[in-house]
């Protein structure tokens, strides 16, 4: 499991239906368990997105032997998605993720 920091204000727009509707747009079929979202799609055997408002986690399974355009197609959509849920490029997720483990390590 993984978790990401959020970008100021985006945990408003997660709340009530918005993670759902972002991963909906993205992966296209979504289900829900409680306030978790699943979905399936490409090399994603299973994701599980929720948010506590702080932070998005990401829960993930992987199909292995999958061609490389699927491959490739997937890491596209989950980067979609995780820029759009947390509000953060990858280069600002990477940059925040190395902080925070130097703080960790200090």
């Amino acid at each position: 499991m993984r978790d990401y920091e959020l970008k100021r204000g985006t945990g408003k727009i997660l709340e009530d239906d918005g993670l759902r509707k972002i991963a909906a747009e993205v992966f296209g079929d979504v289900a829900m368990d409680g306030a978790k979202v699943i979905v399936s799609y490409g090399a994603l055997e299973r994701m599980v997105a929720w948010t506590d408002g702080k932070k998005l986690f990401v829960d993930t399974s992987m199909k292995a032997g999958v061609a490389d355009h699927i491959a490739t197609d997937t890491i596209k959509a989950y980067n979609t998605f995780l820029e759009r849920a947390t509000g953060l490029t990858a280069k600002e997720r990477s940059k925040r993720a190395q902080e925070a483990a130097k703080r960790g390590a200090a």
